[in-house]
């Protein structure tokens, strides 16, 4: 119960932060350390209990993640793609996907866990095991993540619900100057200040590269060019269709920069992300296509071992389970893929292929610098492909393609948490099997509050809002439509693909900086902050570990769920009545607001440096 609890929890905190943020990190080590902290408070507990609770719990955030990185592309994919977005839909979707990934993993557990246990790290796997090993010292590492939930619940708590300061920082250059539309925003949110510390200073700062592209390079480029254009430029947005004040669509020159963002900008992000996906599916192609073997050899030896920690969930559940999820896929009534054998066919294919590469993958470089965006972009294209060539071009084709691409990134987000869960398990001597089943009620119950956290947010905010602008899903709505409809701006999106090619010719991995590009600087301004504040740590300490169970780390993690929670509490006052959404916020100032945010990334790094021992 306690780890189904603590997955609610961080299912729907993860929900808001995807939305948001187009980015999720990995739950695993805050839900150890509170497994741990609450169950001795309940009379003690078994380092085996403490491992079971929180592979349960960590299940919630893979699948929210899934689920939001794709699903809520069916708002923008018209006229069939809005009523398939309702609670019955997304909940299916997220169990479907989330059981599929745990159940592909059985037969890849010793060929990735065992076999090359020396090999793949899995860096938050380990540390999680690290975490339950040191379980003495569960009431200072609880305390620091009460304590980082504490400060981010009070600090979003006093900008969104008192407005006692302002919610974000920005200045824009005007358009009439000799750099018009350049922009500098910084939403001064504890949660993206906490994932800029978990994922470090590389991420952080390779993230933002590409926004100073998008929004101090190429916006005022093209506002600059603009000026000199003077009829409409396409492509042309709906939300440009029409200018009030002269009834006509907008022309560059009459454009802000979030407008440039919407119409331009974001192709060429777009681009950007779709080339390094494939860039980094490439890269790591021998090693995908070595797993992927030896998964073929595990599913046909189907060997079962009487050693505790070498039992696994039987290989004829995995068999029967998928196909029955297919066959459900397949004949669900309501679903997109309803009656669409393809459809089905291509989830399982690709769902063990990218469930595969995914678990090999976070074993090199961990949960949360798993490119899944990449994935999902190259099985979309796939996808869509294959329709194109059997004349499936129609727009009620968009939302089967979207399906597809939604269960096996939500198969894939799992796929690499689980692997994380089994490493960690496999260290202190777990049952396999037990980790399994408790991974598949962990996908159950987060899955069914998941739908309610979304349509909730969307109901509030509306999904493709400033507040939650899921930009993630936006993106896959944007090459589905493009691929189906022959109608991408090519031009662009090739000119983020070659922007991604040069820095890899550079010697750069380009996924993080062609996602960066693709977020509004408001998202990756304060994630660098957060990268620096891990930098000045790790000066300061002698550290150099990207994923750990330090403080600063504990500390991050709680101000991403703290920040997050209160995210989701304050849309409940919002739908309720209680406050409004659009009233000002701040009864500070900029530079106020400024100095605040300082003192709060003073804060992160005086809690970095503590010691737990």
């Amino acid at each position: 119960m306690l780890g189904v609890l603590l997955g609610l929890i961080f299912a729907a905190s993860s929900v808001y932060l995807a939305l948001r943020a187009g980015l999720t990190v990995s739950a695993s080590i805050p839900i150890a350390v509170l497994a741990i902290s609450v169950l001795k408070k309940l009379g003690g507990s078994t380092i085996l209990e403490n491992n079971i609770v929180q592979t349960i719990g960590s299940a919630g955030e893979s699948v929210a993640a899934g689920v939001v990185f794709t699903i809520p592309a069916l708002i923008f994919l018209a006229p069939e793609g809005p009523a398939y977005f309702n609670y019955y839909q997304i909940t299916m979707l997220a169990l479907a996907g989330g059981v599929l990934g745990v159940l592909m993993m059985v037969p890849l557990r010793r060929a990735l866990i065992v076999k090359e246990h020396g090999v793949l790290p899995y860096p938050e796997g380990t540390a999680c095991a690290e975490v339950l090993l040191a379980g003495e010292k569960g009431g200072a590492l609880a305390r620091m993540v009460f304590a980082g939930v504490a400060f981010g619940a009070l600090w979003k708590s006093a900008s969104w619900i008192f407005n006692l300061f302002l919610t974000n920082v920005r200045y824009t250059t005007p358009a009439t100057s000799q750099f018009p539309n350049a922009t500098i925003d910084l939403d001064v949110s504890p949660e993206y200040l906490g994932v800029g510390y978990v994922i470090g200073p590389r991420i952080a700062g390779e993230m933002f590269a590409g926004g100073v592209l998008s929004w101090l390079v190429l916006a005022p480029l093209i506002s600059i060019l603009g000026a000199y254009i003077t009829i409409p430029f396409p492509p042309i947005s709906p939300d440009l269709a029409v200018n009030p004040a002269s009834g006509r669509p907008f022309l560059i020159s009459e454009m802000d920069a979030d407008q440039i963002w919407s119409a331009y900008t974001r192709y060429i992000g777009a681009g950007a992300v779709l080339a390094a996906g494939l860039i980094s599916l490439a890269r790591a192609l021998p090693t995908i296509l070595s797993s992927a073997i030896d998964g073929l050899r595990q599913f046909s030896a189907g060997t079962v071992s009487q050693l505790r920690t070498e039992r696994d969930i039987p290989i004829s559940v995995v068999l029967g389970g998928s196909v029955a999820l297919a066959i459900f896929l397949l004949i669900a009534p309501g679903m997109p893929t309803q009656g669409n054998l393809l459809a089905a066919v291509l989830v399982m294919l690709f769902g063990f292929f990218f469930v595969t590469v995914s678990a090999r993958i976070t074993g090199l470089i961990g949960s949360s610098s798993n490119p899944v965006s990449g994935m999902t972009i190259a099985v979309l294209i796939l996808t869509c492909l294959i329709f194109v060539a059997a004349g499936w071009t129609d727009s009620y084709y968009a939302p089967i393609a979207l399906c597809v691409g939604a269960v096996v990134c939500i198969a894939a987000c799992n796929g690499g948490a689980t692997a994380q869960d089994l490493k960690t398990g496999f260290i202190v001597g777990a049952t396999p099997r037990s980790q399994q089943l408790g991974l598949l009620i962990g996908v159950v119950a987060s899955a069914l509050v998941i739908g309610i956290t979304t349509l909730y947010l969307h109901r509030v905010f509306g999904i493709g809002s400033r507040d939650i602008a899921a930009p993630q899903a936006t993106l896959m709505a944007t090459i589905i439509r493009g691929l189906l409809s022959h109608n991408l701006p090519w031009g662009l999106v090739l000119a983020g693909v070659f922007v991604a090619i040069t820095l890899e010719l550079c010697g750069v991995h380009a996924l993080s900086f062609a996602v960066g590009a693709y977020l509004p600087i408001a998202t990756t301004a304060p994630i660098m902050a957060g990268g620096l504040v891990r930098w000045y740590v790790e000066k300061r300490t002698g550290t150099s570990s990207e994923s750990d169970a330090g403080a600063g780390t504990l500390f991050s993690s709680g101000l991403i769920a703290g920040g997050s929670l209160i995210g989701i509490l304050y849309a409940v006052l919002v739908g309720t009545g209680k406050i409004g959404l659009f009233q000002a916020r701040g009864s500070m100032g900029t530079i106020a607001t400024a100095l605040l945010f300082l003192a709060l990334s003073l804060v992160l790094a005086r809690a970095g440096q503590k010691s737990l021992s």
